[in-house]
């Protein structure tokens, strides 16, 4: 399967290779087992092997139990049991006397045989297909195959190396041929009374075969039935994890390249489970790239917007300068120059610090910072400095602790921010009051002033990037960033910065700012 992607400028194919693919992957993995079960079919070999063994032991046992029923028997007798035992049995019996010759044989005897060997030429494809099945498990595990069953020319007792042992041995002994259709045949020689005759049982043990082909085709079909419900509980798990997450990376692909600016990635809300977390985290992380990336392109804008207008004065003071001889009117044009000089230093100053405020709080550890003895500490500065003009600036604190943890370098700078915003808007003579509390787990600055106040409609608006709505005689001293920067510090802190009524309803803005405790 391939998805259509975007790459270096030219449509790319997205190909999932069946070597890497989950599909084939959790197929491996569910087919594994079968493929170790379907193993089990060689052990089948030893199984033959056990009802072998248990059949030389009958074979045996039958032989000499059958051997004592003729010992003591007369002719007559003799052949009336070897009739009767063929028949019952399913054997041919053959009685050898003391030189080796054949003087009674169970098929001669009676006028049908207990059995025939099975011709395999006549036989249809399934049996032909069993007996190549055979041999080829036969050949896998190494079984020994026996000698095939043919009856010798010679009708004596030396055409059978078993009956020649057991006249040589006087005990009973076992040989397994192989029928023409590859079932086993099994020849048992037992020495008959103590005047040298022998008996040779043959029974053509198909029972064996049957049995050992059964067992194999109820294991064959159990891994038939596992293999098919394996497949397809395998390509169904495979659809409901892979088609998700191919349809993610489509979307991220697609995200990735920009060729389709508004692709919905797909949130999956109708599952639960972890691959809908991931699509509904993937979808969060893409929307969170949008408006980073959206604020990146605006930011952009918003620069080469403020310091167009710096710069256009400034050209306009330098280009101007050469011509005017009043020395006055030069004066103004310098001072002018290094006015828009100074607003362009502080926007550059301050467009390098909004870009760095996150990735530079990100990489930093957190340590703990008293917020009150932070903005005690700058109110001094401050007014040492002169920074505050004519305005009383008091803090209070309403909390023994009041400690957060964070940066205190960008804690500090959001203090700062918000008195210097204070100070520009109260009139001389006025009080700026900073109160401190720490309330259900959070520490809570509000920073209030006696200037005109904020509307609700625009609180919002004061912390937009460039924002800056000041008296005319503070004009072009502030960036308008300043408040755009406090509210990225205060939530890179996880806290927020907000505009509020005073407490006192009286006329002013408060400035809030909401940390998380230590």
């Amino acid at each position: 399967m391939a998805e259509d992607i975007v790459s270096a400028g030219r449509l790319e194919r997205l190909a999932f290779p069946l070597g890497s693919s989950l599909t084939a992957r959790i197929l491996a993995v569910n087919l594994i087992p079968l493929l170790v079960l379907a193993g089990s079919l060689f052990f089948l070999d030893s199984y033959r092997r056990q009802l072998l063994d248990e059949r030389y032991k009958l074979a045996r046992i039958e032989a000499q139990i059958t051997a004592e029923a003729l010992a003591g028997a007369t002719r007559e007798r003799q052949e009336a049991l070897l009739i009767q035992i063929g028949k019952e049995q399913r054997m041919r019996l053959r009685m050898y006397d003391a030189e080796g010759r054949l003087w009674a044989d169970s098929f001669a005897l009676d006028e049908q045989p207990s059995f025939t060997f099975d011709d395999p030429v006549a036989e249809p494809f399934l049996e032909d297909l069993a007996r190549w099945t055979d041999s080829a498990v036969n050949f896998a595990v190494g079984a020994p195959s026996p000698p095939p069953y043919a009856e010798p020319e010679d009708q004596s007792a030396a055409a059978w190396p078993e009956l020649v042992r057991a006249r040589a041995q006087g005990l009973s002994q076992i040989t397994l041929r192989s029928a023409p259709d590859g079932t086993p045949v099994i020849n048992a020689a037992a020495p008959v009374g103590l005047n040298g005759a022998t008996l040779l049982t043959t029974r053509n043990a198909v029972d064996i075969t049957a049995a050992v082909r059964e067992a194999r085709a109820n294991v064959m079909t159990i891994i038939a039935l596992s293999l098919i419900v394996s497949i397809i509980l395998s390509l169904y798990l495979a659809s409901t994890i892979i088609q998700p997450l191919r349809r993610l990376v489509r979307a991220t692909v697609l995200v990735r390249t920009g060729r389709e600016r508004e692709v919905e990635v797909p949130r999956m809300q109708e599952r639960s489970d972890e691959i809908g977390l991931l699509a509904r985290a993937v979808s969060d992380m893409t929307a969170a790239l949008r408006h980073r990336i959206d604020a990146v392109e605006s930011f952009a804008a918003d620069v080469a917007h403020e310091i167009k207008n710096p710069l256009a004065s400034l050209r306009s003071a330098t280009e101007s300068l050469p011509r005017v001889k009043d020395e006055t009117l030069r004066a103004q044009l310098v001072e002018v120059a290094a006015h828009d000089v100074q607003r362009i230093d502080r926007l550059v100053t301050e467009i390098s610090e909004a870009s760095r405020v996150d990735a530079e709080i990100s990489r930093t550890k957190f340590e703990p910072v008293d917020i009150a003895s932070m903005f005690s500490n700058i109110v001094s500065s401050r007014d040492n400095r002169g920074e505050n003009d004519q305005c009383r600036v008091t803090v209070r604190c309403d909390a023994p602790e009041c400690t957060v943890l964070g940066v205190a370098l960008r804690l500090e700078r959001v203090a700062d921010n918000l008195l210097d915003n204070a100070v520009s808007f109260s009139p001389p003579g006025s009080t700026i009051e900073v109160s401190i509390t720490n309330r259900e787990g959070r520490v809570i600055a509000t920073v209030c002033d006696e200037g005109p106040g904020i509307p609700e409609s625009e609180r919002e608006k004061v912390f937009r990037r460039f924002h800056s709505d000041r008296p005319e005689t503070s004009f072009g001293d502030h960036s308008g960033l300043g408040l755009n920067i406090a509210r990225s510090i205060a939530e890179a802190h996880d806290g927020t910065l907000f505009v509020a009524d005073r407490p006192d309803g009286g006329r002013g803005a408060c400035f809030v700012l909401d940390l998380p405790a230590a």
